[in-house]
């Protein structure tokens, strides 16, 4: 287990990197500013698809080797109680 101390030079270095990026962003036109939040904004949605369709592969395979199946609200409460 690593001690509280051990982490002080990461989260040092995390935090003179997040400055370095600030300055970076802040040298950048607003429009250049505009057009880097939305290449972040694509890439992050792009991200979370691969993160769903994963997810969704995973879910189906669950279902085809019988790990998992589908129905109502209804149905899950009376498998509850069963």
């Amino acid at each position: 287990m690593r001690s509280i101390d051990s982490n002080i030079p990461r989260i040092r270095t995390q935090t003179k990197t997040r400055k370095i990026k600030e300055i970076c962003v802040r040298s950048l036109s607003v429009s250049d500013q505009e057009v880097l939040i939305e290449i972040v904004q694509k890439r992050l949605v792009e991200q979370r698809r691969h993160e769903i369709a994963a997810n969704a592969q995973v879910t189906l395979l669950a279902f085809h080797e019988g790990r998992a199946s589908y129905g109502t609200v209804e149905d899950l409460r009376n498998e509850f109680e069963a």
